[in-house]
This record gives C-alpha cells, sequence and structure tokens, in this order.
C-alpha cells in the first residue's frame, strides 16, 4: 500500500518528467533556435521578457524575480546592451539604481520571439479536444497558485 507522501514523491517525479519534456518541444526549440542565431542566452531573452512585461523596472527587481544575484543580472545587462536590445537609463528619484527599457530592436525582437511561442502552443493545443484543454489550464493555474503559496 503507498502512503500519501510516497505518492505525492511520484506525482512530483512525474510532473517534473511532464514540465522537461513540455520544455524540449519543437516549438520551444523553435524560439531557442532564433535566439541562439542571434547569440542570445535563455537568461537574455527571458531579461528582455521581463522587461517588456515591467518597463522602466531596476536591474534588482530582475534579479528578484529570478532569484539570481544583482551582478549576474548586470553581467546580462551589459550583454543586452551590447546587442542593443535594452539600455539602462538614470532614475530621476534615485541616482543609484539604474531603469531598464526595451530598444526598438529588443521590442521587435521580442514580439517575433512571442510571436514564434504563441504559434508553437496554439498547433500544440489545436491537436488537443477543448475539455482537455480547459482541464490544463485549470490544472495549470492551480499549481501556479500552490507554487506561489510555497514560496511565501
Amino acid at each position: 500500500m503507498s502512503t500519501p507522501v510516497a505518492n505525492r514523491a511520484r506525482e512530483a517525479q512525474r510532473l517534473l518528467d511532464l514540465l522537461n519534456a513540455l520544455g524540449s518541444t519543437t516549438f520551444r526549440q523553435l524560439v531557442w533556435q532564433r535566439a541562439s542565431e542571434l547569440d542570445l542566452t535563455y537568461a537574455q531573452s527571458q531579461t528582455l521578457f521581463y522587461v517588456r512585461d515591467h518597463p522602466g523596472c531596476h536591474m534588482g527587481e530582475v534579479a528578484k524575480a529570478f532569484g539570481v544575484t544583482l551582478p549576474a543580472v548586470t553581467h546580462i545587462v551589459d550583454r543586452l546592451e551590447q546587442k542593443q536590445f535594452l539600455f539602462r537609463g538614470d532614475d530621476p528619484a534615485d541616482r543609484r539604481v539604474y531603469v531598464l527599457e526595451l530598444t526598438r530592436q529588443g521590442k521587435a525582437l521580442v514580439q517575433e520571439l512571442h510571436t514564434m511561442q504563441m504559434k508553437g502552443m496554439e498547433a500544440v493545443l489545436q491537436r488537443m479536444p477543448v475539455e482537455d484543454r480547459q482541464r490544463v489550464l485549470k490544472g495549470l493555474e492551480a499549481l501556479v497558485e500552490a507554487a506561489t503559496e510555497a514560496a511565501k
């Protein structure tokens, strides 16, 4: 007879396996293939998406969002500035920090990558019955909510 702890451990492993499998699917590979053509790392692309969603954010906010150090974010931002995808501006309220903004080129790249993600995901969802799609969305919403609570 299985214990609740053993069942939870099996479920956790199955979830990790499924998430890893999803992460290596074709639609994601296409996005990262395009990113690698631009010599863009995963961390750099995620930073671009974060800045798109949080224009004018500080580097410390990016570090906190990804659970990394400020020097790590500084390195990423340095590379993104060199590639002219984003720029650091002075924060008028606090001269000790910089605000981050996407350049026109950065906005175009993020839009291109997002469009690729959407097309890939739509192609996947199209292969699923409506009921399965709704169950997946509901389950993932519950998973994110539980993960957010666990992180507090």
